[in-house]
């Protein structure tokens, strides 16, 4: 694309989100700022493949005494990995205030707690990073809030306050906070929009300026390293009276505006958007195949637990093949557990509300929490169940013996659908509900944060049966996929409707290599019997021979 054409194709998308502005105003504001990146030297990446596994940690995730945490995770992966991950989701690393980093104080400054920049690029000569962009608001404690509060220039701007006459009434809340907090500025107290709460100030996009600023910050991120970057609740970008202020058409339209800017200055470096939403609201965010190369797959994490909650895997398989390949340059961004809850709004639709009931009991039963959002009548639902993912798929009849297999078979169905499979550090690691780490802040998503001192996790690792079963299995089932093109994110994919309610059995074909593999997995807790076994080789253990009966929580990956 040349520097021309870059230009028309982004005043498109400034004239659409910006219509009331004259485009010649537009168009040197846009020149002004790219003019700057015309001559750096942009990172370079190479496209994605089944070789791509992320990773998702906090950068002080595992930490040491006296050592930058970047370096000290770097160690441990190259000492203990085996060369399996490729990627890493580093969650916020700049200085920030509260929410575990996404109260982000400066956007272009590492967390001294965590080293410097030279620290972070050594971590990424050898693996992938992947940086958070936190889009929709910024700390109360930053610069920027502090210019808007003194009303310098340009920040008064940068900011949402409250309007007289804004219809309100039908805004989406991912929370039970108050949506407007008030500031004391020069001119007096102003209410301003806080989507996520009182330190997490949303920002103005309707001021293009902003839109400008935030641009080079994610080209400065591209510069500074990132092969992927993540959006942060981009959903809630845009706001219009009388709407939901949730996924509007402005809000689009400044994905495909940054990804133009990807394409033209840093090809293959993948957008990912984060919206914890029902299914069809989060993957419209593949646009065109023109917004999002990966969107999270929000739906798997609870349909998963669902279905190894209730040994039935009906409604797994049935949202599951409508989930097929999207495109050359699109997938999905598969995932278990995160920093953050099982988020349950994706599977409205799919789960009944009693079946969503039954698995906040059990959250509750295996010693998590469940977060609530408030909706626009004013009443709550849940938003999120608070647990370690490997404790809330523990059922009360499952005997202790088989909590590693199916802990396991979760993971190789993780491994297994099309996208790209990212595991959080405590599903790779085995760790369990950190209730300390709750009881001390009284915040449902520590259960699920725990930091790991290193020499002690070496040794858990070593002497802990349950985690070395399940860390040394996980890393077995990468090892194994990253050799078959048939796990392509950008494969096929087919789901055969097994007449037996315990069985899912989902077929990778890459059309390209011809390679076609079977996985079949049994998520119950009791053996099961397989009418038709595909014949081929057994990629799990070529030695042992196929057969028809499937033990308890036992799963296969069969190449034809």
């Amino acid at each position: 694309m040349t520097k021309s054409t870059l230009i028309h194709a982004l005043m498109e998308k400034l004239c659409f989100i910006y219509p009331q502005k004259t485009a010649s105003n537009l168009q040197s504001m846009l020149e002004e700022h790219l003019a700057q990146w015309d001559n750096l030297t942009i990172h370079k990446s190479e496209a994605i493949s089944e070789k791509n596994i992320y990773l998702i940690a906090y950068a002080d995730s595992i930490y040491t005494k006296d050592e930058s945490p970047f370096l000290t995770l770097n160690r441990f992966l190259e000492d203990q990995t085996a060369n399996t991950i490729s990627d890493i989701h580093l969650l916020p690393f700049f200085p920030f205030t509260s929410d575990d980093g996404f109260s982000v104080v400066d956007y272009l400054a590492i967390n001294p707690a965590y080293g410097n920049w030279h620290d972070l690029q050594t971590l990424g000569k050898r693996y992938r990073l992947m940086f958070d962009f936190v889009v929709n608001h910024i700390s109360q404690s930053s610069d920027w809030l502090k210019g808007y509060l003194a009303e310098e220039h340009p920040y008064r701007h940068y900011f949402i306050e409250k309007e007289a006459g804004f219809d309100y009434s039908c805004v989406v809340r991912p929370r039970t906070s108050p949506l407007f907090h008030a500031f004391n500025t020069n001119n007096g107290s102003k209410d301003l929009w806080t989507t996520f709460s009182q330190d997490q100030v949303d920002l103005n996009y309707h001021y293009p300026p902003l839109l400008m600023h935030m641009s080079d910050i994610l080209l400065t991120y591209v510069e500074r390293g990132a092969s992927s970057i993540r959006l942060d609740a981009i959903g809630f970008l845009w706001r219009e009276s009388g709407t939901s202020s949730l996924h509007l058409p402005q809000t689009h339209a400044i994905v495909q505006f940054w990804r133009l800017l990807l394409t033209h200055y840093a090809p293959n470096v993948q957008i990912i958007t984060e919206t914890n939403v029902p299914h069809q609201e989060n993957i419209s965010y593949f646009g065109e195949n023109n917004e999002a190369h990966m969107v999270y797959q929000f739906a798997l994490p609870p349909l998963v637990l669902h279905t190894f909650t209730t040994h039935n895997a009906t409604k797994f398989n049935t949202w599951a093949k409508d989930i097929q390949a999207i495109s050359s340059e699109a997938t999905y961004f598969n995932f278990l557990s995160s920093h953050d809850g099982i988020g349950m709004r994706p599977v409205e639709g799919i789960l009944s509300t009693q079946e969503i009931e039954k698995l906040v009991k059990k959250t509750l039963n295996n010693g998590g929490k469940v977060s609530y959002k408030t909706n626009s009548d004013g009443s709550q639902s849940v938003y999120e169940l608070n647990i370690n993912y490997h404790d809330a798929l523990i059922n009360d009849q499952d005997e202790d013996s088989l909590h590693v297999a199916k802990i396991l078979n979760a993971n190789a169905l993780l491994l297994s659908i099309v996208g790209v499979p990212a595991i959080y550090y405590h599903s790779l690691l085995g760790s369990r509900n950190d209730y300390q780490g709750f009881l001390d802040t009284q915040i449902n998503r520590r259960i699920n944060r725990q930091k790991l001192e290193y020499n002690q996790l070496i040794a858990s690792l070593q002497d802990d049966t349950r985690k070395k079963a399940i860390f040394e299995g996980i890393l077995k089932l990468i090892t194994i996929r990253k050799k078959h093109s048939a796990f392509s994110p950008y494969a096929q994919q087919e789901i055969l409707q097994e007449e037996n309610p315990a069985i899912i059995h989902l077929i990778r074909i890459n059309t390209t290599s011809g390679e076609r593999i079977h996985f079949l997995s049994n998520v119950s807790n009791i053996s099961q019997f397989i009418n038709e076994i595909p014949q081929g080789i057994n990629l799990l253990d070529p030695k042992v021979k196929i057969t028809n009966q499937l033990p308890a929580y036992a799963f296969l990956w069969i190449k034809e």
